[in-house]
């Protein structure tokens, strides 16, 4: 019995857990503000905005934040039509030791980077609570227009992964009037 007991747990820990919105998914209105975070500016961020265009999502762990760059810069260099495609970056930032301050940061730094990019702070791992994004890690999620998930991965991209998600992109920005 011990043995099967192992077993099951090494499979379990294997596994990776499918943690938040699902393709198909329209995801319920998220509101971040006050002590919970919200933009780099300070004021509000709702997840109302990811509506209009294809939206590039991320949510990510401030450990994590290296994962994925080959991404990153390829989205970048697709050089997508601003009218139809936009893209928020979450940071969880009660998912790391490291000090706000030193957070605060490294996304001015990415705010230089990627200026189109919009960078909200969740201080309350509110993402992880309302749409049970998986914490601790780097998750992407593509949204249509009507705010539908078209796309959803949890962790390290690899070349065929990022493939996928700008192709993904690029039909439904066909579609996008």
């Amino acid at each position: 019995m011990r043995i099967f007991t192992l077993a099951s747990l090494s499979l379990a820990l294997a596994t990776p857990a499918l943690a938040g919105p699902k393709v198909g998914d329209k995801p319920p209105t998220v509101k971040i503000g006050g002590e919970s975070g919200g933009l780099i500016s300070g004021k509000e961020w709702s997840s109302d905005s990811l509506k209009g265009k294809i939206w590039a999502f991320f949510y990510v762990d401030p450990d994590e934040k290296d994962a994925n760059e080959a991404l990153e810069t390829a989205l970048a260099d697709q050089k997508f039509p601003a009218a139809k495609y936009a893209s928020t970056a979450v940071i969880n930032m009660d998912a790391t030791w490291l000090p706000n301050a030193a957070i605060a940061s490294s996304l001015e730094s990415k705010q230089e980077k990627y200026p189109d990019t919009v960078y909200v702070k969740d201080l309350k791992r509110v993402l992880v609570k309302e749409w049970k994004m998986t914490d601790d890690s780097y998750d992407v999620l593509v949204f249509d227009k009507q705010g539908k998930v078209l796309f959803a991965k949890d962790g390290k991209f690899a070349k065929s992964d990022i493939d996928a998600m700008i192709d993904m992109i690029k039909k439904n920005l066909d579609q996008t009037p």
